[in-house]
């Protein structure tokens, strides 16, 4: 239960019936790309996990949400070694904000230098790449970091001045969902959510009192 000010309350779901919704879709529809989100437990982490496995989702991103936009633990502790153990090895890619990152590298994340030492330590877990979003990092430019376990590639945008910006992960991780299902490159998936990302951060929606959300709709208008 959430709006633009505060989450005023968490249901856990049962992990059983997360199963039954992907095999929901799996057996009848199919699946070309998937996407994880916020899994408040350890529980619903391996359940995740283990449906994953059991219906062969071919190319998975994992967005390993910890904290909301307002401040507020969403990530149980024992979530954090799930997320670690059972999801990174099945990820195609995860990508954790800074905070996130600093969570599961055990390390501080304020500068591109800690981005880097994050990316390898969160790729020596099992993801095939890693993408820190530098969105926090102060600068011109919001600077995202991705790694594919050799190089290092910057994918850089402009910066809004702009508080709605509730959903920004959760848009970019679904973007990248999306062209992975169309058939792109992991990079290539990257640099088309990058630019999503931008003009829905830019055309923004001012609703609420607190963060309102970006705007995933903002190339139909």
């Amino acid at each position: 239960a959430q709006n633009t000010v505060a989450v005023t309350g968490v249901h856990e779901v049962d992990p059983r019936f997360v199963v039954e919704q992907v095999e929901a879709v799996a057996t009848d529809i199919g699946v070309d790309a998937a996407k994880t989100g916020m899994l408040a437990s350890a529980a619903l982490v391996d359940a995740v996990a283990k449906a994953v496995e059991a219906f062969d989702i071919p190319r998975l991103v994992v967005d390993p949400v910890a904290v909301s936009k307002h401040g507020d633990r969403l990530l149980a502790e024992d979530a954090v070694d799930a997320v670690r153990t059972r999801l990174l090895p099945l990820a195609e890619v995860v990508t954790p904000n800074l905070h996130e990152a600093a969570t599961l590298a055990g390390i501080e994340v304020t500068t591109m230098a800690q981005m880097k030492d994050a990316a390898r330590a969160i790729h020596a877990l099992g993801p095939r790449t890693v993408l820190v979003k530098g969105g926090h990092v102060d600068g011109p430019d919001s600077v995202d970091l991705f790694y594919d376990g050799e190089d290092f590639t910057e994918l850089r945008g402009p910066r809004f001045d702009t508080k709605d910006t509730h959903g920004t992960g959760c848009a970019l991780s679904a973007a990248i969902a999306a062209r992975l299902a169309h058939g792109d490159s992991t990079i290539e998936a990257l640099h088309h959510a990058k630019r999503f990302i931008s003009g829905a951060i830019e055309r923004s929606l001012r609703i609420g009192n607190g963060y309102g959300p970006v705007n995933p709709g903002w190339e139909l208008l």
